[in-house]
């Protein structure tokens, strides 16, 4: 079987990733930085899974093929350096185009290019006379015992006047932070697969029907993934049907899709590397029942409420906090607890109906990189940040909960842009509201 991987889009120019490349630069001072992408891995015998690039690797370059690393060499000017796969006509007969060291210089904006096999032979160079290097620490093994090959060929030329770096640090805690505010460039790709995912909700409601396969319905999303031209689903679709709703990281997808039970999709694409976090609730049968209304009534007032606690210079807290007071109070109402709301939050009796925070921030991971706390207190919102809000409920049989709430889950997932002013939340266009989606599951 020929190994194949999905074709990646990739941008017209790369005036952003060069812009980040000189951030990088500037923060790393007289150091020198190796960002390797992610390694190809095999899923059995000679078949590989699907490539997939590493993120920071991808942020800093937008090149798209495995067996390469950038080298950021600080100082002044600075130089940025790629290294990558030559340019081999017979092997790409069997695994497609490569783009090799000459090409890769002039089509990805970096200062010089060279094959992936002189690394070793050159690396002891750029690493020398350097204050400190700088890597992604142990994210992988056989990284790190290159780097400390390339440390002893530098500290075995102290005789003649070359310098060891002093230091090494993880790159990383500098990338993350670039990361957490999204560029012009990343916000369309967002906005892009944010659309596409919101259409592929919206196909999933108005095929469901009852006695289909929850794999019906995932297949439906993931048609409408590719069609729009994204790479992959941005993780594992869940397709949860009844109970199955109240498992929160279920992906089976195999159950049978009953008349009078909810059917909660927690899916997304990933774009050119971006993904897309959306989660929609609905009736199986077209229309919610009374119970069923009432406990989605709550969750969307819920989500309403934390939405509009997304704004700069509110703590990252701040939302989930505004989430919780409304379910809390909520969840007293359906008498599923018992208040005063004060109580129910200071004992998180809350959580036995709701146990996960209301979000994270999103980007080219789903739970993307970015700290959520700075010394010691929750971070401030800013505009660029991009994170989900998803409040739920999670109902299942128990003594002290009536029969009809049982089986019942409910999640409510969109992606918000932290502005200027505010907040935008970019996957607007998925039908939310009681009416959108009766509207949509009748042919509307």
């Amino acid at each position: 079987m020929t190994r194949s991987r999905p074709a990646r889009s990739t941008p017209t120019d790369f005036r952003a990733q060069i812009q980040r490349r000189k951030r990088l630069l500037r923060e790393i001072g007289d150091g020198v930085a190796f960002i390797p992408t992610a390694p190809e891995r095999l899923r059995n015998a000679d078949t590989h899974f699907p490539y997939r690039f590493d993120s920071h690797f991808w942020y800093l370059t937008g090149f798209p093929e495995p067996e390469a690393v950038l080298v950021l060499v600080g100082g002044k000017p600075g130089r940025t350096i790629l290294f990558c796969r030559e340019k081999d006509l017979e092997r790409e007969i069997w695994d497609g185009y490569r783009f090799g060291p000459k090409e890769a210089q002039k089509l990805f904006g970096v200062d010089e290019a060279y094959p992936i096999s002189k690394l070793d032979s050159m690396a002891a160079d750029l690493m020398g006379n350097r204050e400190q290097a700088w890597y992604p620490l142990g994210l992988h093994a056989d990284f790190d015992a290159r780097i400390t090959g390339w440390l002893k060929q530098v500290r075995a030329r102290v005789r003649q006047g070359v310098t060891a770096p002093a230091g090494f640090a993880d790159v990383r805690t500098l990338i993350d932070e670039m990361r957490l505010v999204k560029d012009r460039t990343e916000l369309r790709t967002m906005q892009r697969a944010a659309d596409i995912s919101a259409e592929a909700h919206a196909r999933a409601m108005a095929t469901t029907q009852p006695g289909q396969l929850e794999y019906e319905v995932e297949a439906e999303l993931l048609h409408t993934f590719r069609r729009h031209g994204a790479q992959a689903p941005a993780y594992a679709s869940i397709v949860a049907g009844g109970g199955n709703a109240c498992v929160l990281h279920y992906v089976t997808n195999n159950a049978v899709l009953h008349d009078g039970d909810l059917l909660l999709i927690d899916a997304g694409c990933e774009l050119d590397g971006y993904a897309s976090d959306i989660t929609r609730t609905f009736p199986v049968n077209g229309r919610f029942s009374a119970v069923q209304r009432d406990c989605y009534e709550l969750v969307l007032a819920a989500q309403d409420a934390a939405i509009k606690a997304v704004k700069p210079g509110a703590p990252f807290t701040a939302y989930h906090e505004a989430a919780l007071k409304v379910l809390a109070q909520g969840m007293i109402d359906l008498k599923l607890l018992k208040g005063p709301v004060a109580r129910v939050l200071e004992t998180r009796d809350y959580q036995r109906f709701y146990m996960h925070r209301t979000g994270h921030w999103l980007g080219l991971d789903v739970h993307d990189v970015g700290s959520y706390s700075v010394d010691g207190k929750p971070r401030r919102l800013a505009p660029g940040q991009v994170l989900t809000v998803e409040p739920g409920l999670y109902i299942r049989p128990g003594k002290e909960v009536p029969k009809a709430f049982w089986n019942i889950g409910i999640r409510i997932e969109d992606d918000v842009l932290v502005t200027e002013t505010g907040r935008d939340v970019l996957t607007a266009a998925t039908p939310k509201t009681i009416a959108e989606i009766e509207s949509v599951m009748a042919g509307g």
